[in-house]
């Protein structure tokens, strides 16, 4: 039998100064038996940091065909491919040529990605955004999350703070380009 996805839900208070979005979200999570605390960590903070109408969870690991979190406008149209984790440069190069705005997360070394895209071909890599956050950051927020979690998410000069179930975490935002 297999083992089914575990549902998490998310309560957040989301300030992003720098961009000026300010919502309250509530979120159903589901948390596939292959992906670490870690993963699903990032993959919240993505859909923060990228919050805009639209933007959606994709099928991700359990899908494959879609990135881990996506933004479609009132179309239907793909606007934005946000990647989780270490995509290889061919899915980057996928997302690239069928979004306007296509950003990496990644919880893992932000070096070893980006060495794994050098020399491969990516589609506008001057436009495709690494994103990573300082040493232990995403190991302290997947710690503190629990089955239901209540956050709070605020950036400021690229700097995000985030309270988890009563824990208190900062980490620089950092990015790079892949090109």
């Amino acid at each position: 039998m297999a083992i089914g996805a575990t549902m998490h839900t998310f309560d957040i208070q989301l300030s992003d100064v720098d961009r000026g979005v300010y919502e309250t979200l509530s979120l159903r999570v589901a948390q596939h038996p292959s992906e670490t605390q870690q993963f699903m960590a990032t993959r919240v903070l993505a859909l923060c940091l990228e919050h805009e109408e639209g933007i959606v969870f994709g099928d991700g690991i359990s899908g494959g065909d879609e990135p881990a979190v996506l933004v479609r406008d009132m179309t239907g149209a793909l606007v934005a491919w946000i990647e989780v984790g270490a995509p290889d440069a061919e899915r980057v190069h996928r997302g690239s040529m069928a979004a306007d705005r296509t950003a990496v997360y990644t919880h893992k070394d932000a070096e070893r990605v980006a060495t794994r895209w050098a020399g491969k071909r990516i589609h506008r890599p001057e436009d495709v955004r690494l994103v990573w956050f300082d040493d232990g950051f995403i190991d302290a927020v997947a710690d503190a999350v629990t089955r239901r979690t209540t956050m709070a998410v605020s950036v400021t000069e690229a700097v995000l703070y985030v309270e988890v179930n009563g824990t208190n975490l900062t980490s620089t935002i950092h990015e790079r380009r892949a090109g």
